[in-house]
């Protein structure tokens, strides 16, 4: 089998805090002398049910990691070692997703915090080899006069390089929070040309997905496998263009699904759409981007020829600009036109 680790990839849903290597996160704690719950420090993955209750759980350890965070020069580690880790992986292309109002505190502001997480973002694709771009965050738990805010603050940094804001998102449980109500912010966002990716369809089904859509106009959709659920709407959103960042093992330990097997990946990309396979939060649910096309390789059945797919489909789903899509796609082209032996193979 051809190694995965070598398959040039995008990756498009990954949070900041949960990108943190648990050795990172350790050395924080020890450091600021932090008591970290011991689900912060097994090597299991978290799984808890697809219930508020286990909502606030999960939410509970992502805000223990998160408060180990105080200095910048924690976050420019964090950020260096995710493109680290993803370049190890084969990803040309890193959009890593922030809330910067959760790091304001200890830096000055919200306008410090962005800056210097572009900032670390340009370092790190320069010293990792790869692009490291930004989506800025808004949360379904506050107020969307503070999501108008965080948009207009994206748009100040608008682009598609490293170290630039390519994305508007809206995170946090599914379950808070009026959708409409963040509508004004998304086309603030839009309107400077940045994507709109806000979280929908996982731990709601097809309902929640078509609010999202309705209301702000997606380029991207946080997870999404909901609508695996309905024909009709999973037609829609492929005829619309709207790509799926499907994190299988967020699925699995956030209680969506029982078992990786359950997870529609197969029906999702037999449908014709767009997916995007991501990591989300590997700090907790101990799983990174390939272990997500290794899931699709042993679980789904998905040959090199699907799994090149789906890497393509990150890709195309990027806001990286066209120089960088047609050189990954290219190294897709090689990557499977090369034996698993490590020899080219004719056509």
């Amino acid at each position: 089998m051809r190694d995965l680790a070598a398959l040039p990839k995008a990756h498009l849903h990954l949070h900041f805090t949960g990108s943190m290597r648990p050795s990172t996160l350790l050395d924080l704690a020890e450091r600021y002398r932090i008591r970290l719950p011991p689900a912060l420090l097994d090597t299991d993955p978290l799984r808890v049910p697809s219930t508020e209750r286990g909502w606030f759980r999960f939410q509970r350890l992502y805000d223990a990691a998160r408060a180990c965070v105080r200095s910048g020069g924690d976050m420019r580690r964090i950020v260096d070692e995710a493109a680290e880790d993803d370049a190890a992986e084969g990803s040309g292309r890193l959009e890593i997703q922030v809330d910067p109002t959760s790091y304001a505190p200890f830096l000055g502001g919200i306008t410090p915090a962005v800056e210097l997480v572009l900032d670390a973002a340009r370092e790190a694709s320069a010293r990792h080899g790869l692009e490291v771009a930004v989506v800025i965050a808004a949360s379904r738990l506050k107020h969307p006069l503070d999501a108008r805010t965080l948009a207009r603050l994206a748009v100040r940094y608008a682009g598609d390089g490293p170290g630039e804001v390519v994305g508007f998102g809206l995170s946090n449980d599914e379950r808070r929070g009026d959708t409409q109500e963040f509508a004004h912010a998304f086309r603030i966002a839009a309107s400077a040309g940045l994507a709109s990716v806000p979280h929908g369809g996982e731990l709601l089904g097809p309902t929640h997905v078509s609010e999202v859509v309705a209301a702000l106009r997606p380029d991207r959709l946080g997870h999404g496998v909901r609508s695996a659920e309905d024909p009709a709407l999973l037609a829609g959103l492929v005829e619309a263009g709207v790509a799926l960042e499907v994190c299988p093992a967020s699925n699995v330990s956030l209680g969506v699904y029982e078992e990786p097997g359950d997870v529609p990946l197969p029906a999702l990309v037999d449908s014709g759409a767009t997916v995007a396979l991501g990591a989300d939060d590997p700090l907790l649910f101990r799983s990174r981007l390939v272990d997500q096309y290794e899931t699709a390789r042993h679980v789904h059945g998905f040959d090199d020829a699907a799994l090149a797919g789906l890497a393509r489909a990150s890709i195309q789903a990027s806001r990286a600009s066209e120089p960088t899509r047609r050189l990954l796609l290219a190294g897709v082209d090689t990557w499977l036109a090369t034996s698993p032996s490590g020899e080219e193979t004719t056509r």
